[in-house]
Order: structure tokens, then sequence, then C-alpha cells
């Protein structure tokens, strides 16, 4: 509930405090003393879209502020919370300020905020209808909502919105499923033409460097061959080998000719021996090397092949050679995901239909009960137009087949004919200013039934009507504000309408000095009588006005 409107230095207001009440709030003064002024203001404060220039001339800057009253589990908690915003202990506090140049700043509960955030506040708080009105009731885009609130659909809707959630799962996980099988079929041949590559070759890890090593042996085998070739001559038979036998044999037979000289040749004898020993030992490696540098060179290029095409296969793709083994182990794993993929499709497919089906018992459901909500609001807006001096207009919620959502299946568009046989079209298209007024009025009345927590504002909604239908649209007007904890406020030139309303405030306008300032006046009861009167005779005010208005004050 709007509790309180504070402007300063906006367009003609210098400065102005408005106290509203719950119940039926009522605006009136003349034409052009500044009651759109107070909406703009509003508007304003809110994040609405409305002038360009609302500083008052000559001020630095304009400032709006409203204070609101919120129940417990007011929608607007919910914004407050997911902005990060102080609930305000059930009070909200919103603050704007527009510079003389332009730029705009706003708070909430002392917390600088984006005009985003005002307007997702704005549509929990208030709501603005009339002739003008294209954010409320003539927008089609709320029409399936407010026919949904209407018939009490809320689970329903929800039902449809959590099968629509688990088909757009379904149908996610389908499509990617689809796209990455598609995606790796497009390398499934080159998978399959690695793996069998990679195990005819069956690359061993360190084989890549085992090979290397012995290509390279192989390739100086001719050049180091005959050294070693060389070598063993020197050790063998006709070289060292021969000459230590020689020596020792000549040692021996030395030592046997002389007793003493035996014992002094023992010792270099075993010496020798010893060597011989260890000249066998090398002689023998010498000969391995010599068996092992004989080359086939057939072999060398069976070496040189392997070598090659296990590191051709590491270049292909992009691994080193001792991982060739990992990547054939990924490839066969990812050749088995496709065949694996395959088969899962079918399955997601099948999950497909069946949240499908869910969905569509779900949104069918929703139409079936939309429906009926539809003919009740027909039958309860025949009951009220009546009284409101439309007896032959017809007003019908028009349902449609539309592309399926996370709401159902459903178009809905209230539409209404104000004369027998013309065809139905929008309201806005349809009615005249007048009947407009009085469809918004008599539609809200019916939807409005259970709302709470939203301050209903009608600007001018009585225009183009006047004596009883005017009284039957005040009388609506006091329906819709006599709920616990509802408000409405309406501006209104109509003396039949302000005078059903609980609270009743006048704009007037003055000009002092050249300069136009507008101020509103909480009236009290003789001045409401004055007040009334001025609207049922203009200018003048007569005995006979003041009587007609205490008339109206007591019906």
């Amino acid at each position: 509930m709007l509790r309180s409107l504070d402007i300063r230095d906006m367009l003609i207001i210098d400065r102005l405090t408005i106290e509203f009440q719950p119940g039926l709030n009522v605006l009136t003064g003349e034409t052009g003393a500044g009651k759109s002024i107070l909406l703009d203001a509003l508007g304003f404060v809110l994040g609405w879209r409305g002038r360009a220039e609302l500083v008052r001339p000559g001020a630095q800057a304009g400032e709006v502020s409203a204070v609101f009253d919120l129940t417990g589990g007011h929608p607007a908690q919910g914004i407050l919370a997911g902005a990060g915003l102080p609930s305000g202990d059930g009070e909200l506090i919103l603050r704007r300020v527009n510079r003389a140049d332009g730029r705009k700043t706003a708070w909430v509960n002392d917390r600088r905020v984006s005009g985003e955030v005002l307007r997702a506040l704005s549509q929990t708080l208030v709501e603005l209808h009339g002739q003008h009105d294209d954010r409320g009731l003539m927008n089609p885009r709320g029409h399936r909502r407010l026919l949904d609130d209407y018939g009490g659909l809320a689970a329903l809707v929800a039902a449809a919105r959590d099968g629509w959630r688990r088909l757009s799962q379904a149908q996610s996980a389908l499509a990617e499923a689809e796209a990455r099988l598609e995606a790796a079929r497009s390398e499934e041949g080159f998978l399959a033409h690695a793996v069998e590559e990679l195990d005819n070759l069956a690359p061993q890890p360190g084989e890549d460097a085992t090979l290397d090593g012995q290509r390279r042996l192989m390739q100086s085998a001719g050049r180091i061959r005959e050294d070693v070739r060389r070598a063993a001559q020197a050790l063998g038979p006709d070289g060292a080998e021969g000459m230590l036998g020689d020596a020792i044999k000549w040692l021996e037979t030395a030592g046997d000719a002389s007793d003493a000289g035996g014992e002094l040749l023992q010792e270099a004898v075993s010496a020798l021996v010893r060597a011989l020993t260890e000249l066998g030992e090398a002689q023998q490696g010498v000969e391995r090397c010599l068996e092992r540098l004989d080359v086939d060179p057939s072999e060398l290029e069976a070496v040189e092949d392997r070598l090659f095409a296990i590191r051709g296969l590491a270049r292909k793709h992009g691994v080193m050679p001792d991982d060739l083994g990992a990547f054939a182990e990924d490839a066969r794993t990812r050749l088995e995901r496709i065949h694996s993929d395959g088969k899962s499709i079918a399955r997601l497919e099948a999950d497909v239909q069946a949240v499908r089906a869910a969905y569509g018992q779900a949104a069918a459901q929703l139409s079936d009960a939309r429906r009926g909500a539809a003919e009740r609001l027909d039958a309860a807006m025949v009951a009220e137009l009546a009284p409101l001096r439309m007896e032959r207009a017809v007003f019908r919620t028009a349902l449609a087949g539309g592309a399926a959502g996370p709401e159902g299946q459903d178009d809905v568009s209230f539409t209404v004919s104000t004369n027998p046989g013309s065809p139905a079209g929008p309201l806005n298209r349809i009615a005249s200013g007048g009947e407009l007024s009085r469809f918004l009025l008599a539609l809200k009345v019916c939807l409005s039934a259970d709302q709470q927590g939203v301050t209903m504002i009608f600007d001018e909604i009585d225009r183009g009507v006047g004596g009883a239908t005017s009284d039957a649209v005040g009388r609506r007007l006091k329906t819709l504000a006599g709920g616990a904890g509802a408000q409405v406020l309406v501006v209104t030139h109509s003396p039949q309408v302000a005078a059903l309303g609980g609270h009743h405030w006048r704009v007037i306008k003055r000009v002092a000095d050249g300069q136009a300032r507008s101020s509103v006046v909480a009236l009290s009861p003789a001045a409401r009588v004055d007040e009334l009167a001025r609207m049922l005779s203009g200018d003048t005010v007569t005995d006979e006005a003041r009587a007609a208005a205490r008339v109206l004050l007591q019906g």
C-alpha cells in the first residue's frame, strides 16, 4: 500500500507531501491543476517511462520519494532479496532524483539501485489503469496470466512449467548427444584406421630409443669394424696371446734349469698367467663386438623401416613415440563411445517422447481449466457491465492454440463487441473512450477479487460517462477498495465518483509572481461539500449545489 508521496521541485510543484490511506482515495481539481503531475511524479519514482523534462525550472534537481507498506509475503520482498537489498521490516522507501542535466539516481531503502530494479518493484506495487494504459489490462501479453490468476490455476501452470522444463532438458540432452555423435562419426573412419595401424605396428614404450641406438650402431659398423678386427688379430695367437704364451714357456724353461732361478721367476710366471687370462677375456669381448659389427644390410633396413614407421605415426597423431600406445587406447575408447552413443540416442529419443507426452497432458489439462475459467470470467463480466449501462456489450475471453511454452500452449486475449452483431476485437481498438474505461473497470473488479498488496490507480477512468453510470463506476471502485489492505487511488472529474471516496484531496494551481504552483489539500467534511458542489455547478457554487453534494455524500 502506498503510504506517502513526497515531491520536491518537479514541474510546477516545489514541495508537496501526501499521506495516503487504505480504501478509496480520490483526487479532484480543475483541468490543468496538476493532477497528472502527481501521476508523473509517482511514475518517475517507480522507474516508469514518462516526460523527459520533469525538473522545475530554476531548480538544480527534482526529487520524489514514495513510502510503501509491505505485508508479509509481499512479492516485492523476493525482488529485494534477489537484488541484495534490505527488506526494511515491512516498509519500502523509494527515492529518485532527476538532475537538471538529465542524470537520474535512485535508491531503495537507502541503497542505490538501477532503474531496472525500480521497474521490477513497480510491477508488484502499483497498477495504473486508464484510457491510455498500455501496461496492464490492455496489454495482450498479460492476459493469459490474468486469466490464470482469476481461475486459480497456479498449480496447473506450475505443472506445465515443470513439464516444459523436463522436455527442454530432455531435448537438450538428445541434441547434445546427436551433435556429439555426428562430430564423432565424422572421425570414425580416421579412428578405426588409426587403431588398425597402431595395432598392426604395436609400438612398445622405449622402443624408439632402442631402435635408434641399433640404427646408429649399424650405421657406424663399417667404419669401426676394421679397427676392431685388427685389435682381435693383435690379441690373438699370432699377436699378444702367442707372445705371452712364448714368454711363459721361456721363463718356465729357465726356471727348470736353475733351482734358484725357478723361485725367482715363479712370481713373474704367475703374473703372466693372470695377464693371459685377462687377455682371453678381452679377446672374447672383441670377438663378440666383431660379430655384432657384422651387419646385414637388410637387417639395417628393417630396423630403419620400423623406426621410421613409429616416428611417422607419432608425427601424424601429434604425440611422442612412447605415447602411441596411450593414443591407441584413447582412440579405441572413442570408437567404443561412438558405438555406445548410437545406442543412447534411441534411449534419449524415447525419453523425449515420454516427457513430451507428459507435458502435452499437463498443457491439455491447463487448456481445459483455462476454458472453464474463461467461461466464468465472461459470465462475471456480463454481470458487471449491466450496471455500467453496457447491457448490450459482449466480452469474450478468446483462447487459441499457440506455440508450446512453459505456460502451456494457449494464446489468450480479451476481446469486446460493443454493438449487437458487430465483430469482436481488442479492447483498445473496439471500445470508445468512455466504453473502454468501463470495460477496464468491470474487468478489474472481476480480476481483483483476491488481490492484495497492490495499489490500484485509475486515471480519469470515468471520462465520458455521467449520472447513474458515474455512480455505478464509483461504486465498483469502492468495491475494489473495500478489501482488507486494499487501496485505490482515483483521479476523477465526476462528483458521483468523488463522493464515494473514503479520503478526498483537491489539487489546486495558483499563479504568483508570474509562476504557476500546484498544491494538494486534504479536504475536511465541509470543504468536501464545497468541492463536490463546484464539480456539480462550476465556478459559482450555489446552495442548491451544496445540497446536492450532501445528498451524494450520504449515498
